[in-house]
Formats: structure tokens, sequence, C-alpha cells
């Protein structure tokens, strides 16, 4: 990642340790490798969704080529893509399909009136 070497290391540990000194140089350590950490768990979120994306977004060219082709003599790889997207779409509804989530549930008994009702 940066190339640098065993004896590039040994002259910024003797920088650090003269700089910072012995009680500080540990957590400065800690924080910068924590610092590193970060930075690369956050690129390889970026380049996981942007290959997530990259994916969909072929998914959708290849969809449209088939309509456009009237869904007739498709190659392989557009038969394959419109496979997946089915595939895609329909665990897309199974969870809701399990609860039902979708469809408004019936109200069995309608609540008492609270308002007085006057009697003769």
């Amino acid at each position: 990642m940066f190339d640098i070497g065993f004896w590039e290391l040994v002259v910024i540990s003797v920088i650090g340790l003269v700089v910072l000194g012995p009680e500080r140089l540990p957590v400065a350590i800690r924080t910068v490798s924590r610092l590193f950490r970060t930075v690369r768990d956050t690129a390889n979120a970026v380049k996981t969704e942007l290959a997530q994306e990259l994916k969909m977004e072929e998914l959708h060219r290849d969809l449209k080529k088939a309509e456009q082709l009237g869904m007739k003599d498709l190659s392989p790889e557009l038969k394959q893509s419109i496979d997946q997207l089915k595939e895609a779409a329909a665990s897309v509804n199974r969870p809701y399909e399990k609860t039902g989530a979708g469809t408004p549930q019936p109200q069995a008994d309608a609540a008492p009136s609270k308002e007085p009702q006057d009697k003769p």
C-alpha cells in the first residue's frame, strides 16, 4: 500500500519516540492504526456497494435490451440476466407473502361508541 520498508519504519518509530515520548507513543500508534482501519473498512464498503450497483445497472441494461428484442432470439447471457432478475423479484416478494403485511386485515368488532346515548 505505502511501500514502506523495514528501515523506514525504524526511522519513523525513532522520530515518533523522540517527538511523543514513551508514554504517548503507544496511544498515538493505536489512534493511527484505528484511523487506518476505519479508512480501509470505509473503502471496502464503498467498493462493495459500487460493485452491487454496477451489477444492478448491468441487469437493467440487459432487461432493456431484452425488451427491445421482444423477448425472442435472446442470447444466453440475456436469458441468464432475465432469470436473475426474476429470482431477485421473487425473493423480494417472499417475506411479504409469508407475513401478509401488504393486505389489510378486516376489523372483526367495531369499537363501541364512547358517546352517551339518550335513553327515554
